[in-house]
């Protein structure tokens, strides 16, 4: 078992990959005159760089927090080495920076208010105990299932906690033990100021805020140095020059440092104070290495390299820190977000950025004490009250606010700032369940009749808890009427579902009648006008039509799931195609199949007009998709299009392009026409459109490649047979004039015919349908821009078709597309693929 618990990455067993030039030794390497030499300083410039600018940000931070906390101030140097050193070696974010944050600085005041400074070492120890055994249990993502609200709500708890005690130092005096004693105590201390701490506080304030507000072309060389660096070095370059009398940092001589020693007291108060610490650490830490991987995402060049980041390996990299942390007399350690941000900002590109900031801490507190003695304790306590004040976040409340979470955050807030941390977490936990049930409980279902027909309108979730009134409510239908039940909702769990069919069969074994509007689809059975093939069955989720998920391959609005939602690099894989709305929940959630799926029974929900479909529809993109894709838009509106091939395809709206390619918002250049036809260039009554997109692709976009695809069932090929030139004055007749070469091709019992691998074409609509693609083919080839790029061989052409029926692709042998006959293979599924050797 214990097996488990070992990193599987090269990397954490010390191992350098073989891959590498690092990894072959000198009698092995193979002297090639190519071959780069090996660097003598294995580090990139980059990581240098940063581990500079990390460590100038830690140094005050580390002593501001020990401060804070009320633990000797080189405990906050040996926790920042450790986070740098143990954490960054270990942990499975290599750019996240570890140390000591403000987030633990309530806990662990707490603590050593409670046990003693040792006794606190020792519960940090415990605390990296049982994160390695989360870390072995592999329930790092967990953590992140707790609500946002519950999670900015602790830390806006404790950004108050720590402004408010902090601001008794500000002002010359001493914090009390409580915000509530605090906030007793400073009529008081603000009665008694002390000049000159409140000076250096000041200044370290202003410092702080105005020198990032730098303008011009001196500001952005400024900006370099850290504001929290310049502010801490200002006031005390200050308050030395002008010789103030300040209570100072005073780091003790190591020989005295104080190590861990065993916690004693009630064995109730030393666990939840260890699953304090815990929970903390651990939450900070990992949402931490999830707001890493965004900014990471967001980047180019080597950063855009590394791998998302391993959870689980974070969460053993963190226990182990806190264990060496504690046992050496340091404070808890977490991932710390102003330092992994300063981390990504300044190009780190490995795990060496963040050690090397750890050994620069070991050499300052070894080497730069009396520099640090001179630090004045205000100025520690304005930088510490500042990061205090802006962990209460406005952007927070904002979300909090329009998620309608408010209570949940203020609950939390209040509960840490008034309890403790752990208190306010469990508290605010409680209102989030007790909201997400409200939510789900809280469904309206009335019922009225109008010109003879009883309409039952359901809104809100249709759970189990809504079965009883739902069923009282449908029993009030007399027996044998019309009724219509209108389904208002995003989600109707199997209890519902089978209520629901159990009354409609019952209704209609009496005479009566009853139709479901707003139901996109789930409910997959003859009886509520679906044909038997497409049934799933009751194992599948019902939505109605207005909570249809971005799932559906709608366009640019199909699926993109949680993941892919942070940057560019999704996958254009199974993934992509089927997100989380896909079906794939659990087996008795039903979810709706894409839009246009009933089959020729009843179409639902068109009770409310086009346009109020359409407005609906639009209402639920903006709610469900568009918060998952927007970031990936907002970077496609940055950088332009750059798609890599030109689709041309038929307009029919069973066709949906995005679904069938696997493909995201920016990939594919679509050009969609009555039969996918490919007008040949100055043909009479020729169409300048296709003509220009082809063009724009090719010339300016830079596609590279282009596919024809053609469909089952296409009503353009079924009227070239019916009419052949016929109704040539219509707008359509003459569009459908550019097809009439296919119609000659498939007549030209001379020509190499196309075929389907495995089968013959089902009717000659089919062997038309298969024709036209190799037609089409042929016109491209006779566009200048289209024969230029193949002529430099930076353009490929693919023929394509998809059986509607069948929802298989198959696509055109090389041998078709460049103008001969051809067999169109069928594409395998990815369960049919070869595995790769």
């Amino acid at each position: 078992m214990s097996s488990a618990c070992v990193p599987t990455h090269p990397e954490s067993l010390g191992l350098a990959r073989a891959t590498t030039p690092q990894a072959v030794t000198g009698a092995d390497r193979p002297q090639h005159p190519s071959m780069p030499p090996r660097r003598r300083f294995p580090v990139a410039g980059a990581d240098l760089s940063a581990s500079v600018a990390v460590f100038l940000i830690a140094l005050p931070l580390s002593l501001g927090i020990a401060l804070a906390t009320g633990a000797p101030l080189q405990a906050g140097m040996v926790a920042a080495a450790v986070g740098g050193l143990v954490a960054g070696r270990l942990g499975g974010c290599p750019l996240q920076v570890s140390g000591p944050a403000a987030g633990l600085t309530v806990v662990t005041a707490d603590l050593i208010h409670r046990y003693g400074w040792r006794a606190t070492c020792g519960i940090t120890v415990l605390a990296g105990l049982a994160q390695l055994g989360l870390g072995c249990l592999r329930v790092a993502r967990t953590a992140l299932a707790v609500s946002p609200a519950v999670v900015h709500g602790m830390l806006a708890g404790i950004g108050i906690t720590i402004a408010v005690a902090q601001l008794h130092i500000v002002l010359g005096g001493t914090p009390q033990s409580s915000v509530l004693a605090n906030v007793r105590a400073l009529p008081a201390q603000l009665a008694n100021l002390h000049p000159g701490a409140v000076a250096m506080s000041a200044l370290t304030l202003a410092l702080l805020f105005g020198w990032p507000r730098i303008p011009g072309r001196a500001g952005r060389l400024l900006h370099t140095v850290p504001a929290a660096l310049v502010a801490v070095a200002g006031a005390t370059a200050t308050a030395s020059l002008t010789g103030l009398t300040l209570p100072r940092v005073d780091l003790p001589s190591w020989s005295s440092h104080a190590l861990a020693g065993l916690p004693e007291g009630p064995v109730l108060g030393i666990v939840a104070a260890v699953l304090t610490t815990t929970l903390v650490c651990s939450v900070q830490s990992l949402l931490g290495a999830v707001a890493v991987d965004k900014l990471v995402a967001g980047r180019t060049g080597p950063q855009s390299r590394l791998g998302r980041a391993d959870l689980d390996r974070e969460l053993l990299g963190q226990g182990t820190a806190n264990i060496v942390s504690g046992a050496l007399g340091g404070l808890p350690v977490a991932g710390v977000a102003v330092r992994s941000s300063a981390n990504v900002q300044s190009g780190a590109v490995s795990r060496n950025s963040t050690m090397l900031h750890g050994v620069f801490v070991v050499a300052a507190a070894l080497l730069m004490v009396p520099v640090l003695d001179l630090i004045p304790l205000a100025s520690l306590a304005a930088l510490v009250m500042a990061v205090g004040i802006q962990m209460v976040s406005l952007h927070h409340i904002r979300t909090v606010t329009r998620h309608r979470e408010v209570p949940v955050y203020a609950v939390t807030t209040l509960g840490v700032v008034l309890l403790g941390v752990l208190e306010g977490v469990v508290l605010g936990v409680a209102v989030a369940v007790a909201v997400a049930l409200h939510r789900l409980a809280r469904t309206r279902i009335t019922h009225e009749e109008k010109g003879g027909v009883h309409h039952v309108h359901v809104r809100g979730q249709l759970t189990f808890l809504a079965v009883p009134r739902l069923s009282r409510v449908l029993h009030l239908v007399p027996q044998g009427a019309q009724a219509v039940v209108e389904l208002d909702g995003s989600f109707m769990d199997h209890a519902a579902y089978e209520s629901l069919r159990d009354w409609r069969r019952a209704h209609t074994a009496r005479g009566g009648s009853a139709e479901l509007t707003g139901c996109r689809a789930g409910v997959r059975s003859p009886e509520y006008g679906h044909t038997p093939e497409r049934s799933r069955g009751p194992g599948h989720d019902h939505r109605p039509k207005d909570s249809r998920g971005p799932a559906h391959g709608q366009g640019p609005e199909h699926a993109h799931g949680q993941e892919h939602a942070h940057g560019p690099e999704h996958d254009h894989g199974q993934e992509h195609a089927h997100g989380p709305a896909h079906g794939h929940g659990p087996a008795n959630s039903h979810r709706p199949g894409p839009r246009g799926s009933h089959g020729p029974g009843r179409r639902l929900g068109r009770s409310g007009g086009a346009g109020h479909e359409l407005a609906r529809g639009i209402s639920a993109f903006q709610r469900d998709t568009a918060p998952l894709v927007r970031d990936e838009l907002a970077r496609l509106a940055r950088e332009g299009q750059q798609p890599s091939q030109l689709f041309l395809t038929c307009a029919d709206s069973r066709l949906v392009t995005s679904m069938i390619t696997s493909s995201g918002p920016g990939d594919l250049f679509v050009v969609r026409n009555v039969g996918n036809l490919v007008p040949l260039p100055g043909e009479e009554n020729g169409d300048d459109s296709v003509a220009a997109a082809i063009e724009y692709a090719v010339d300016v976009l830079k596609v590279r490649s282009i596919t024809v695809c053609g469909h089952s069932g296409c009503g353009a090929m079924q009227a070239l047979l019916g009419s052949g030139t016929g109704g040539a004055a219509t707008p359509l007749g003459r569009w459908l004039r550019h097809g009439l070469p296919s119609l000659a091709r498939l007549a030209d019992e001379g020509r190499t015919g196309v075929r389907l691998a495995g089968r013959a074409p089902a009717d000659t609509a089919e062997r038309l349908c298969l024709t036209n693609v190799v037609q089409q083919l042929e016109h491209l080839r006779a566009h200048d821009s289209v024969a230029r790029a193949l002529a430099a061989g930076e353009l490929e052409l693919h023929g394509m078709y998809f059986h509607v029926g069948e929802a298989q692709a198959y696509l055109l042998s090389r041998g078709g597309a460049d103008g001969a006959g051809g067999v169109f293979q069928g594409v395998p599924g990815a369960e049919e693929l070869p595995s790769p050797a």
